[in-house]
């Protein structure tokens, strides 16, 4: 029953702030669509930043990260990471109201949502970062910065979805969406495999 109340709530959440703002959506609001009392919201979640925390956790590719990079363990690098930007991509697609409510709001109002934000974006990138730190202690990857490299494979993904949702480039272009990702991914994993060793490569 605690957990149907939850989700209600984060559900109702995610449909406010999406259609209205961090700063739009109430908190009266939100339990009013979650068909509780306001009360029952503050027992769940202590303040409305930590509900948009929740929220952008809840329904974003945290989870669906963290539930896949097992899965992927047995995969070739380049397969594994095809696997996570297509996630990538299809989440991004389906919190698009999410997103372009962030992009207005942090703009706006960069000192409310910020440390939120970056918060959880800190915790995507360690989780990926994590990932690439086991493939480097098997020699697989070379050493490099795992963290600014997870940063760079989302910002790779996050860039070609903004141009595509935002700034309308597929009103202009085709791209075939399969190609670009495995062109992207090609990219980055030659960017970070572990290089042949010279004797190899010799003969």
């Amino acid at each position: 029953m605690q957990t149907n109340t939850r989700n209600k709530i984060l559900d109702a959440g995610l449909k406010l702030f999406s259609t209205k703002g961090y700063l739009g959506a109430t908190t009266k609001e939100i339990a009013r669509v979650a068909g509780v009392a306001e009360l029952t919201l503050f027992r769940h979640f202590s303040s409305k930043e930590r509900l948009f925390e929740e929220v952008l956790k809840h329904d974003s590719f945290l989870p669906v990260l963290r539930e896949l990079l097992p899965a992927v363990s047995g995969l070739s690098y380049e397969d594994a990471l095809m696997r996570i930007a297509r996630k990538l991509l299809l989440a991004l697609k389906r919190r698009k109201g999410l997103i372009r409510i962030m992009h207005t709001e942090i703009s706006r109002y960069p000192e409310q949502i910020l440390g939120i934000y970056h918060s959880f974006i800190d915790e995507m990138v360690n989780t990926l970062a994590a990932y690439f730190d086991g493939l480097v202690k098997t020699g697989a990857l070379r050493e490099f910065d795992t963290a600014l490299g997870a940063r760079a494979f989302f910002g790779m993904f996050y860039s070609y979805f903004n141009n595509q949702e935002f700034l309308m480039l597929r009103k202009y272009q085709a791209p075939d969406k399969d190609r670009v990702v495995r062109e992207y991914v090609r990219i980055f994993a030659r960017g970070t495999i572990s290089s042949v060793p010279e004797k190899r490569r010799l003969h």
